[in-house]
């Protein structure tokens, strides 16, 4: 039960800051309107390191099914427990995009271009109809994120003599703002093709609440391309921990 609340309430963390740096970004008549791809960057680099030191020391903090199966794929997660993380990731990045549509409530009226609600609550790519690539892009952003943070926490687990133990190492100290780091890098060298989902949960839950919820003329929710930030990152979350396990690197 504690893994499953604490990475509902990490997720909707990150989902709450990031969806809300997007929001401030491209809907009228914000104090952030037309800020940029670095403040939207930023955002989102702040909003992990915030949700890992938050719930880092009781679930590990994945607050993400890619880096959960990731974990999985070399050893490091329970077979049994990817239902609870990824459940809960799901629920938390839904309620997390229902908070930010509330926050900025009065905004969907006068923002007239349903393109840029859709863009507050999911990604999508900048060339249409190119889905291969784009998956690609998703693979390798993913697989990125994830060895990263296998190598953030191998540093960690080294220096105190056990072996990769997200719980204990993504807690305090400047582990969660390297991580936070890694996914600033990520969207500045990786996120301009499809807006880096890199998430599923990020991508998938708030597509549902976008879905849903009585945004004034919202537009549809593109469900033709919505495989794409699921499947992509999936794959490469398995990827990139399969690519560093095979260096030989963990502690």
């Amino acid at each position: 039960m504690d893994i499953f609340v604490a990475e509902l309430v990490g997720t909707a963390l990150l989902i709450i800051l990031g969806d809300g740096v997007v929001a401030n970004v491209v809907l009228t008549r914000t104090k952030g309107n037309d800020g940029g791809w670095i403040v939207i960057t930023t955002g989102w680099g702040l909003a992990v390191a915030l949700a890992v030191y938050c719930v880092g020391r009781i679930s590990g903090a994945h607050i993400n099914p890619a880096v959960s199966l990731g974990m999985w794929s070399i050893g490091e997660l329970e077979a049994a427990l990817l239902p609870t993380y990824i459940g809960a990731q799901l629920l938390g990045a839904f309620l997390g995009a229902v908070v930010v549509y509330f926050t900025y409530r009065p905004h969907w009226a006068v923002t007239t271009d349903p393109s840029a609600k859709l863009g507050v609550f999911c990604t999508a790519p900048e060339i249409p109809r190119r889905r291969g690539a784009n998956f690609v892009t998703e693979v390798v952003g993913t697989a990125v994120l994830v060895f990263g943070v296998l190598a953030i926490a191998a540093n960690a687990s080294e220096l105190s003599g056990g072996g990769i133990d997200l719980s204990a190492v993504f807690a305090t100290g400047i582990n969660p703002l390297l991580v936070g780091f890694l996914v600033w890098g990520i969207g500045l060298g990786l996120g301009g093709p499809t807006g880096y989902a890199i998430n599923p949960a990020r991508d998938l839950g708030p597509r549902i609440a976008h879905a849903v919820l009585p945004i004034p003329g919202k537009g549809g929710s593109d469900w033709g391309y919505a495989w794409v930030p699921v499947a992509g990152p999936l794959v490469g979350g398995v990827l990139g921990a399969l690519a560093f396990q095979a260096l030989g690197w963990q502690a």
